[in-house]
């Protein structure tokens, strides 16, 4: 059959056979006004299609060949994308980061900022109980939207995550300080209490922390101790709570 083909071939003008040999191998690309633009949108379209090395392959073809061309910006922030919908949320992090701080007012910077929180927010481990460091910098640039840019698409959403993480943060402590009285080393218990009750504000917790700050206080037999947290807490705590601890408080003698 390929030798009927070739055969075939032999009768047509040279030029015919190259021209269509071309149009056999070639594909349809995007139009553009410039070759830039036409990269970029095929690295566009390969990420929406999930073939995200072929994509990446353009963006850096891009930049390469055409450094300062409009289209060279674009790229930088469709690269923070890749990485981001691939789940690569360390990377996706830095590149985002990096591309804000050298385009500070870049007209999609909200978005740029929501994603940096987003990629440290899905760095979080799915129980409080693991490390949850990436909490602090996902609030830090969910904040960041807040404070700097009221009112944007995401100010909403940013609030909500914070509450999210902020519930973890205290889970975590309250796990913590609980496991340590429980196992009797009260000392360390106290000590993460008082934390609770210096940086939360979840009634719930305040009056559980409360409790226990008196309670672990008494073991260590720290009457003074009993004494003085009991009159500096008897005012963060619900009022139930309060007369537990105008109970508790009567044994620090």
């Amino acid at each position: 059959m390929l030798y009927s083909v070739i055969r075939c071939l032999t009768h047509f003008p040279l030029f015919l056979v190259f021209s269509l040999l071309l149009v056999s191998c070639s594909t349809d690309r995007p139009e553009g006004k410039t070759e830039a633009e036409v990269l970029y949108k095929e690295a566009l379209k390969l990420m929406d299609e999930g073939r995200f090395i072929l994509a990446t392959e353009k963006l850096n073809s891009l930049r390469s060949q055409h450094p300062y061309s409009y289209f060279a910006t674009h790229a930088e922030l469709l690269q923070s994308d890749i990485l981001f919908k691939q789940e690569n949320y360390v990377e996706s992090a830095s590149a985002y980061i990096l591309f804000r701080d050298f385009h500070p007012k870049h007209e999609k910077i909200t978005y740029v900022i929501w994603r940096i929180a987003e990629s440290f927010f899905n760095q979080l481990p799915e129980t409080f109980d693991r490390d949850l460091s990436p909490g602090v910098e996902a609030i830090k640039y969910y904040q960041e939207l807040i404070d700097k840019y009221p009112g944007n698409e995401y100010f909403a959403k940013a609030k909500e995550k914070i509450q999210q993480i902020n519930k973890s943060f205290e889970e975590k402590e309250q796990y913590v300080a609980d496991f340590y009285f429980k196992t009797k080393v009260y000392d360390a218990a106290r000590y993460r209490y008082l934390n609770i009750m210096k940086n939360f504000s979840t009634q719930s917790l305040l009056d559980h922390s409360a409790i226990r700050i008196l309670k672990a206080s008494l073991k260590l037999n720290d009457m003074e101790g009993c004494k003085k947290y009991a009159e500096k807490f008897s005012k963060m705590v619900s009022e139930k709570t309060s007369s537990q601890m105008s109970e508790v408080a009567k044994t620090c003698i």
